[in-house]
């Protein structure tokens, strides 16, 4: 392998966190709602997990439940928050994951109002133009705080306060921001999260969930998690999480800082070995620091992905959860990019085991491929 470089899709599980999980999956084995002895042990790390989550978004630790994934708080988020208001109208954006979008998507079938905020051309949300989408028929707000493949971060304060201000409920979906940017919790009422995005295990994620705020439950079964989500907890993935958590709140400044060079390394070599490169991401502090998405004139993106896979670089066409379906990026076309356009982006995410020598093999790498797609789309044009 010359390079990962999918972080947002998913990142490496972190050493520390594996020898955190390690006893959990080994003799500290209890049920963490059982009474006795094994049971306390396993309650025991679920709350200092807890504590280490909500301390990495600001938030009491009473107020995070846990659940399997950024999917599942997604859902738990949208579905149990709309379900358990009165009002029938959600107000979203185009450009959502999928875990948001077709999670409204569905509730419209079901007869609930959606109504869209307009992004402009590097994806970002007007606050003002939010607020013209808003009166009492809202039952919920949900807008991620970065986007997953062009990595632009939205003014999520502005946001809260918009929404704070109507007395409106507001979800956001910090899956892709929490890890690489700070995430503070304040004005906002739901947040997800994921484990696996931050250097912890996959399978486990977390939803900041306020006590004042009634949520309809996915799931029938046990108290667990306040009520909110029932069943038996994955102790050893919330003890990863909880680490992961704890490691990134530690270095989170070095982290961004160590990113964004090498991001634009990389952006500075691509524009000089290949001609007709664009950028589709921001170059400024208003997009995650190891996010860089560009687009080749004359190369289909996931022709680019497989010809980097081959020579041993992962990179992403877009979300994971879409990777292979062929289609345009509902994203770069919600920016008012072509269809074309918008099936032939490409997402380099960077992490922290990235280092400067792979930025330059990965820039070899891509130009290298970029002309080989280029030369053999020129031999069947002239073929034909």
């Amino acid at each position: 392998m010359v390079a990962y470089c999918d972080h947002n899709a998913s990142t490496p599980l972190r050493p520390e966190v594996l020898d955190a999980m390690l006893p959990y999956l080994r003799a500290q084995y209890g049920n963490a709602s059982s009474v006795h002895a094994f049971g306390a042990r396993a309650r025991d790390a679920v709350e200092t997990a807890r504590q280490h989550v909500a301390a990495l978004i600001g938030a009491p630790s009473a107020e995070i439940v846990f659940t399997s994934g950024g999917t599942e708080s997604n859902n738990l988020a949208i579905r149990g928050a709309v379900r358990a208001a009165p009002q029938r109208a959600i107000v979203s954006t185009p450009i959502e994951h999928a875990s948001v979008r077709e999670v409204v998507r569905g509730l419209r079938a079901e007869g609930y109002e959606v109504r869209e905020v307009p992004v402009d051309g590097a994806g970002r949300v007007d606050p003002a133009a939010l607020a013209m989408r808003l009166d009492d028929g809202v039952a919920l707000v949900s807008i991620g705080w970065a986007n997953n493949e062009i990595g632009t971060i939205q003014p999520i304060e502005a946001i809260a306060a918009v929404c704070g201000a109507r007395g409106l409920r507001l979800h956001v979906d910090a899956v892709q921001a929490a890890g690489k940017i700070p995430v503070p919790a304040r004005g906002i009422d739901l947040l997800s999260l994921s484990a696996h995005k931050l250097g912890g295990p996959q399978g486990v994620g977390a939803l900041l969930v306020r006590r004042n705020v009634a949520l309809c439950p996915l799931f029938a079964g046990g108290g667990q998690e306040r009520g909110h989500r029932p069943g038996t907890e994955n102790v050893a993935g919330i003890v990863g999480m909880g680490e992961a958590c704890r490691l990134v709140a530690a270095d989170l400044g070095g982290f961004g800082e160590a990113c964004v060079a090498l991001r634009e390394a990389l952006w500075a070599g691509l524009q000089a070995h290949i001609s007709g490169i664009h950028r589709n991401s921001l170059a400024d502090g208003d997009c995650l620091p190891n996010t860089l998405h560009v687009s080749v004139d004359g190369v289909r993106g996931e022709a680019l992905v497989a010809a980097l896979d081959l020579a041993g670089v992962a990179v992403s066409s877009g979300s994971a959860c879409a990777a292979g379906a062929g289609e345009a990026s509902h994203v770069l076309l919600a920016l008012g990019r072509s269809h074309e356009a918008a099936r032939d982006g490409v997402r380099f995410s960077l992490g922290r085991t990235n280092t400067h020598d792979e930025i330059e093999r990965m820039v070899a790498c891509t130009a290298a491929a970029v002309e080989r797609s280029r030369r053999a789309r020129r031999t069947e044009c002239g073929h034909a």
